[in-house]
């Protein structure tokens, strides 16, 4: 086991290392900062002496090697923009959107698992045909049209909801349902295909064949064993969520690190985008590992050699 975990740790500190070099060159073949930091009547020369100061005269290679450096000690620079360190500038935004990652899934697990079940008990009835149309429904929508028609009916016509902010539970409803709604879809068709499977074998046959009950048959060993793959795809998606909050957080004005690279990026402000793109990532190595390490609790068959 130790020596599985550390090969992955290797492994991670790879991918971070690759996406750290897009993360650069992407943002450095985008244009200039000093265009965007500077106000507009800023001469020539003021110009060139900003950029020398800034270290943009260097070549990409330097400024990245410069960057680095840095990062691994956790210094990703000044924000240009708001003249605060960058890390802290995510730092204090990632609570906000672990809290709606956390709704998002939440409400996507207690819906989406529990209409995967009955669809598969209930295959080619009603309950399977409603629950799977509804999973169509929740893939096809964008999440942008799906905000804006949330905001429209129940903050606009109903008054039901607030439009925008975070504070309270009622402001977290709409944007977690925006959220969570394509990986509700996911998860529940994922889960009616594991238990249809599951459902067919030998031993939930001798199961019933044994008299026990519906609910033990279905609960401890049909649905135990089809929940393996079904969590790999809950926490692939906690990671897609959280790092992909951003269309949700700029409907509803929600505080988070999706909102403020989405203002980092139109304004060039590189340190932040870098801060927050490489702390998603690493917080999404370290919640795979996880849930690798998981699969062996919860399927004894699985070991990790």
């Amino acid at each position: 086991m130790s020596s599985y975990i550390l090969r992955r740790l290797i492994q991670s500190i790879y991918v971070v290392f690759g996406l750290s070099i897009l993360v650069f060159g992407i943002l450095h073949i985008t244009g200039d900062p000093a265009l965007v930091i500077l106000p507009p009547n800023v001469t020539a020369q003021e110009l060139a002496d900003f950029r020398q100061k800034m270290g943009f005269n260097d070549p990409l290679y330097v400024q990245y090697a410069r960057f680095l450096s840095r990062a691994v000690r956790g210094d990703f620079g000044m924000s240009f923009m708001q003249t605060q360190p960058a890390l802290g500038l995510v730092l204090e935004r990632l609570p906000a959107t672990a809290e709606l990652a956390t709704a998002a899934i939440a409400f996507s697990v207690l819906l989406a698992v529990p209409a995967g079940i009955l669809a598969a008990l209930k295959k080619d009835r009603v309950a399977d045909v409603v629950s799977m149309l509804a999973a169509l429904l929740g893939q096809s929508m964008p999440a942008f049209w799906l905000g804006i028609l949330l905001l429209m009916v129940f903050s606009v016509w109903f008054d039901l909801f607030p439009v925008a902010g975070r504070g309270s539970i009622r402001h977290m409803v709409l944007p977690a349902i925006t959220l969570g709604s394509f990986t509700a879809a996911r998860i529940a068709r994922l889960t009616r295909s594991e238990m249809l499977e599951v459902l067919g074998q030998d031993f939930v046959t001798t199961a019933r064949a044994k008299g026990l009950r519906e609910w033990l048959v279905v609960n401890k060993h049909a649905f135990r064993n089809a929940i393996v793959p079904v969590l790999s795809v809950i926490a692939l998606e906690f990671g897609s969520v959280l790092g992909g909050a951003v269309i949700t957080e700029t409907i509803f004005a929600w505080p988070g690190v999706g909102r403020l690279m989405v203002e980092a990026i139109f304004d060039r402000d590189f340190p932040v985008v870098q801060a927050g793109v490489l702390t998603i990532a690493v917080l999404l190595v370290l919640l795979n590992l996880v849930v690798d390490l998981m699969y062996a609790w919860i399927d004894p068959r699985i070991r990790f050699t």
